[in-house]
């Protein structure tokens, strides 16, 4: 049922993000948007659109929320693959859009993408003006310095310090830099609902450092066809990881005790949230 609920979740977001580009033109900015949206697992829309079915808020108004975070998503990556960041060539399986345009292109498309997640969460459809308030707040928190950009630019940070990080600062960096926005994928269908957010916050928490630790993995174990991105690139730059940290099977260790935490934080919503069970057990037996 999870593949089918995350695969649902794709196509509805797709669709949702192709519509809000349409009338846009065929620039190459545009171009550059559209192309950075596709490929990718989907998960953070298929948190949005879960958690909103969870609170009984219908699938076709958490597409405006899934869409942002997806488009939000998609910039930071695009962002971070140019070569002020971390300088790669390959995202998704595809050439990144630095080196399918160039690096002005791309930080255009970034731009654009990310304004665009926030025309789509403040879209009439999501909801009452207090809840579209909500959500642009809280996603704005999330992406901002105090989330998601803060832990990209700890991260930089790391790289001149002269020392390796310790495992309590590679896990506060992480929380901003992969958990923020999942942790707000997690929190939006209760707050389109609004509903107490508290149990998804502490299931997006767990489920967010589990998928770090799990690319960590991946980017030791993982196979670059599946991956669609360049390994073995932390290693290489000795940079910390939870595996370089903890070792491989401590690692490993850790991201399961994760899962069973974000497992247990969704006892509140019983067999409904099973496909979210399903999730967190597949952000660390996935093989990209």
């Amino acid at each position: 049922m999870f593949a089918e609920r995350l695969k649902e979740a794709a196509v509805l977001t797709e669709a949702r993000l192709m519509a809000a580009m349409a009338d846009m033109g065929d620039l190459p900015v545009v171009a550059a948007m559209r192309y950075a949206v596709q490929g990718g697992k989907g998960l953070r829309a298929f948190l949005v659109v879960e958690g909103a079915r969870l609170h009984g808020v219908p699938a076709a108004r958490a597409a405006h929320a899934a869409a942002a975070i997806e488009a939000l998503h998609a910039y930071s990556l695009v962002h971070d693959d140019l070569p002020c960041m971390d300088d790669d060539d390959l995202r998704r399986g595809q050439p990144t859009v630095h080196v399918t345009w160039d690096e002005a292109t791309a930080v255009l498309a970034g731009d654009a993408l990310q304004t665009l997640a926030f025309a789509l969460v403040s879209d009439p459809a999501v909801g009452p003006s207090e809840v579209a308030a909500d959500l642009v707040r809280s996603l704005a928190q999330a992406a901002g310095a105090a989330g998601m950009v803060g832990g990209q630019a700890l991260d930089i940070a790391a790289e001149t310090a002269g020392r390796p990080l310790t495992l309590d600062e590679i896990t506060a960096l992480q929380a901003k830099k992969t958990g923020a926005l999942i942790e707000w994928a997690g929190c939006a269908g209760p707050r389109m609902a609004r509903a107490d957010v508290a149990p998804m916050a502490a299931y997006a928490r767990a489920l967010g450092l589990a998928f770090q630790i799990a690319d960590d993995i991946l980017d030791v174990e993982g196979d670059v066809a599946k991956a669609g991105k360049r390994l073995q690139k932390d290693a290489e730059a000795g940079k910390a990881t939870f595996v370089s940290l903890l070792g491989l099977e401590g690692a490993k260790a850790r991201a399961r005790d994760l899962v069973t935490e974000a497992e247990t934080a969704l006892a509140p919503y019983g067999s409904d949230a099973e496909n979210l069970r399903e999730a967190a057990r597949f952000v660390i037996s996935r093989e990209f």
